[in-house]
């Protein structure tokens, strides 16, 4: 059997390798055609697509893109926010609208870390600064596991995990936190079938919604053109991907399947070699055709 593999990130977003690198390791592996979905950005895309020219392995380009999502209220229930991230396969990276929504994004995240950094610093963390994260890592998408990175190698935190947890220093629920503004889930999936592509959900079960909450998410994504959903993952448990291919035969979605690669930033992932013995069939890749 052949295998693929439909989501990972590179040094352009919150990953430790190239695009070029991504394509060597995928290679390694034997498999036959990789995505490469930095967060909110295209821009590793075209450098991995040169680096499989002429060799046995398909890059199809890709995007995860990050989108606040409000639950409406029920049950008694408040409404409330939830990011939630949409990814795009197929897509034409030099459309404009894309461009400019990525952008956007981009911006938002890079004027929130600049608020983070700052924050650090008041706290007496002297390793971090927006100057020192820019020294660093060089012009990429900053995120927060730049921010733990650096942290990390300060002996601060034992590792980039940690700083994420319940209480650290990266959590929602962290002083430090600073929140941004985010696409709607409607602008990202726009942003990508306008530009050609297929947009799937990433990772249904990370958002921890109750079963209602996310067959209303499912149905309003649907209506925005959402065609897809990424149901072999890396971080399911038990039963996840059964429930998610449930998902997909209600409401007519096509799956995905993926790593979730992040280089060293998540150490227990391998590109093509997911968590649990994860494999992901190459027969998937017709859903992207």
């Amino acid at each position: 059997m052949q295998f693929i593999d439909l989501h990972m990130h590179s040094i352009h977003s919150d990953g430790t390798d190239t695009p070029a690198e991504l394509v060597e390791l995928a290679l390694e592996k034997g498999l036959i055609a990789m995505a490469l979905t930095d967060h909110d950005t295209v821009d590793g895309v075209a450098e991995a697509i040169a680096a499989a020219e002429g060799r046995p392995i398909e890059v199809i380009p890709g995007v995860e893109i990050s989108c606040e999502y409000v639950i409406p209220p029920q049950a008694g229930m408040p409404s409330r926010k939830k990011e939630v991230h949409i990814l795009g396969y197929g897509m034409d990276i030099t459309n404009a609208e894309l461009l400019e929504k990525l952008k956007f994004a981009c911006d938002e995240r890079d004027n929130r870390n600049k608020k983070m950094a700052a924050n650090f610093q008041q706290a007496g963390y002297d390793m971090i600064s927006y100057e020192k994260l820019k020294e660093r890592f060089g012009n990429v998408t900053i995120a927060r596991p730049h921010f733990a990175r650096l942290l990390m190698e300060a002996g601060v935190i034992p590792s980039i995990e940690s700083a994420f947890e319940h209480g650290g220093l990266l959590a929602n629920d962290s002083p430090l936190y600073v929140f941004r503004t985010y696409l709607t889930p409607e602008q990202g999936i726009k942003a990508i079938t306008g530009a050609g592509g297929k947009a799937v959900l990433a990772h249904p079960m990370m958002y921890k919604m109750s079963v209602s909450e996310i067959h209303r998410l499912l149905e309003t994504l649907t209506g925005f053109g959402l065609t897809g959903i990424e149901a072999i993952y890396s971080r399911n448990k038990g039963t996840d991907e059964s429930y998610i291919r449930k998902l997909a035969h209600d409401y007519d979605l096509f799956i995905t399947g993926g790593t979730d690669y992040h280089g060293r930033n998540k150490p227990d992932l391998e590109v093509g070699w997911g968590e649990g013995n994860l494999r992901v069939p190459a027969m998937l890749l017709s859903n992207l055709r």
